[in-house]
């Protein structure tokens, strides 16, 4: 098994490519040690101590390390456990049990019904245009909420804590929702 590896713009990320399918739908986030008991291969990520973040993408494994950690050390490591866990064809996450859950997915801002076709519009700009490229980069963009003009959006994988992520979303998606969708006066970052 080849795992292929490719620089993100947040220069604390790596994109691991297992040549497979890791998630078959949607994305997964882990910024804590804690969100990371719900998967085997998040926990053992966050296990070697240098970890901070762990990103599941349609294809990809996007792994943050911690600040002045030197990732021609880490890499070796995270490359092992990833060619362990998709050699055993291992389960990507835990089964719920008593004393563990899977936690429930992060509420969004509640939408004005009179903003539906508005906020539609929005929704299907970031799915079709703004999450392909995003995932490029090793991370994804999650819709959060719309009010007043603002669009709330989440940042995931390597997008979260990239230095060039204000840029992403002020000079990229900003511009584009606002060309396409005239209501929209700001993006910000939740």
């Amino acid at each position: 098994m080849l795992i292929e590896t490719e620089p993100t713009p947040n220069p604390a990320t790596l994109k691991f490519l297992p040549g497979q399918t890791v998630m078959d739908a949607g994305t997964r986030d882990f910024a804590t040690p804690e969100e990371a008991e719900a998967s085997p291969l998040a926990d053992a990520l966050f296990g070697l101590g240098d970890v901070t973040g762990v990103f599941f993408g349609r294809d990809f494994v996007s792994v943050t390390a911690a600040p002045g950690v030197d990732w021609r050390g880490l890499k070796p490591d995270v490359l092992a456990i990833l060619m362990d866990h998709f050699s055993a064809q291992m389960p990507l996450f835990r089964a719920p049990s008593a004393g563990f859950s899977v936690p429930a997915a992060e509420e969004a801002f509640a939408d004005d019904p009179a903003d539906a076709e508005i906020v539609e519009q929005i929704k299907d700009l970031i799915d079709t245009r703004v999450r392909p490229a995003v995932a490029n980069d090793g991370g994804d963009i999650v819709y959060r909420g719309f009010d007043k003009g603002k669009v709330f959006l989440r940042m995931q994988g390597a997008c979260a804590g990239c230095p060039s992520s204000t840029a992403t979303l002020k000079n990229g998606i900003e511009q584009l929702l606002r060309y396409y969708v005239p209501e929209v006066t700001e993006v910000r970052a939740v």
